[in-house]
């Protein structure tokens, strides 16, 4: 079984890869690097993912894939965006996030949003290789929901009639945009 190494501590991302890639062995970077951090100063998911698998794939000196991603809210102008997982503070507290996105559009009836990732497989000696997936849904009055992680619980999508914390992993990997950028990764390494 071959090796994927991610480059995330994000215990939710490494699930949502060893569901979409069950014949792989994926491998959380963490586990061969301790305290493997990059900070993120990109103002673009392309430029973040970017950065991430740069560093490990040279840390590493072997591929890497990283991704970047988060959610754009229309009426607050893509808010919170790159910032999604420090939108309430540094401590990437989900919760805090989400009361945050909930006040911020409490007198709007503009809900539309989208969740966005992008994956970067970088290597040495290789150019860096990046795919990008988008759902897209509106946001809840309130948390509906206790699967998934982040923003899952108030990002409904009309499709499924659903938020993304009420879909089982295997629903979510099918949708999502995670799955939607690593279904675009997965075709890229089968030749496709």
């Amino acid at each position: 079984m071959e090796d994927i190494v991610i480059a995330t501590n994000n215990k939710g991302k490494i699930n949502d890869f060893k569901v979409i890639f069950p014949d792989y062995n994926v491998i959380g970077i963490s586990e061969i690097i301790e305290g493997f951090d990059v900070e993120e100063t990109g103002d673009t998911f392309e430029a973040n993912a970017r950065l991430k698998s740069e560093a490990a794939a040279k840390a590493l000196n072997k591929r890497v894939i990283a991704d970047d991603s988060g959610l754009e809210v229309f009426a607050l102008n893509g808010e919170p965006g790159v910032y999604s997982a420090r939108y309430a503070g540094l401590d990437k507290d989900d919760n805090a996030n989400i009361e945050k996105v909930l006040a911020n559009l409490e007198a709007e009836t503009n809900r539309k949003a989208q969740f966005v990732c992008v994956i970067s497989m970088s290597a040495p000696g290789e150019e860096t290789k990046q795919f990008k997936g988008t759902v897209q849904g509106e946001i809840t009055l309130s948390k509906i929901g206790d699967n998934g992680f982040g923003y899952d619980p108030i990002f409904y999508i009309e499709d499924k009639n659903k938020t993304m914390a009420q879909l089982s992993p295997e629903e979510k990997s099918e949708i999502s945009h995670r799955g939607r950028a690593i279904d675009k990764l997965k075709a890229y390494l089968e030749g496709e």
